[in-house]
């Protein structure tokens, strides 16, 4: 009895030592995944500060900035997690395993969703069209009101808000209608082939060199341009600036209007003779 009672204590005594090494080597495991985990916080918090600094001198879109302020936190969040686990000794293997087969489910159940969102980050980042501006893109055209990562809110000419998927975009042409400083009107007048040519070009030079809203230079293009059914057809072309560009474009044709009636020159419109033959 005395032995296989000494031989329990001494099997007692023994997997109290291997406990003691286990929690021992654990402990210490812990303890360097702890220094680790604070010193990574430190350097992840270090990097999105300098990311915001960079960002907010390169004056980014605040929508993007913000959102790749979140996308860089929580992406080395998530790879110090996956390094504090491997340190205490989870399996990080079948964690990451699964973590990329559920997000390879998601991206295929949202693949259009995707497109609409990797679309707004190209929009915010190389910045075609900014809020404020004029576009004309998927058939309307309108001032960008916001540019939100999934979509853009447009409001058209005539007050109606339209809100197009950034993915349709990023990939389809837009055009940015006054993001240049000036822009060139171009205009078509017609006049009856019964009047002067060169009295109706004068006129037009007129009305352009009357208004103070149209640049010097370049200077004003008249050319006659085509000898329709019913007119000889003038192309005008001013240029102004961009701001400008439809207070000229209404007022010059009210103006040439006037200044044609004035000269006598006449704005035809399309006629049809009909001749009446009487059955013998």
């Amino acid at each position: 009895m005395e032995e296989n009672s000494a031989f329990s204590v001494d099997k007692v005594e023994h997997y109290f030592q291997m406990m003691g090494e286990m929690a021992l080597g654990f402990g210490t495991k812990l303890l360097l995944a702890i220094i680790v985990w604070i010193i990574g916080a430190w350097i992840i918090r270090r990097i999105v500060n300098l990311v915001d600094l960079a960002m907010t001198k390169k004056k980014v879109e605040v929508t993007l900035h913000q959102f790749l302020l979140s996308f860089i936190n929580i992406l080395f969040k998530a790879i110090l997690i996956i390094i504090f686990a491997s340190m205490i000794g989870v399996e990080t293997a079948s964690l990451i395993a699964m973590l990329g087969a559920a997000g390879l489910a998601v991206g295929l159940a949202l693949q259009g969703s995707l497109a609409n969102f990797a679309g707004g980050i190209l929009i915010l980042f190389f910045k075609p069209f900014k809020a404020g501006d004029v576009i004309d893109a998927q058939g309307y055209v309108g001032t960008v009101q916001e540019i939100q990562i999934f979509n853009t809110i447009l409001r058209t000419l005539d007050n109606q808000r339209v809100i197009i998927p950034n993915g349709l975009l990023s990939n389809g042409c837009v055009k940015n209608l006054f993001i240049e400083k000036t822009r060139r009107v171009d205009m078509t007048f017609g006049i009856s082939y019964g009047d002067d040519v060169l009295a109706a070009k004068a006129v037009l030079q007129e009305v352009m060199d009357a208004d103070d809203r149209v640049l010097k230079e370049p200077c004003v293009d008249i050319f006659v341009s085509a000898h329709a059914d019913s007119s000889v057809n003038f192309v005008v072309r001013p240029w102004v600036a961009s701001e400008n560009y439809w207070p000229v474009y209404f007022d010059t044709h009210e103006r040439v209007k006037i200044a044609f009636d004035k000269a006598g020159i006449t704005i035809p419109f399309p006629q049809r003779d009909v001749h009446i033959i009487e059955a013998k």
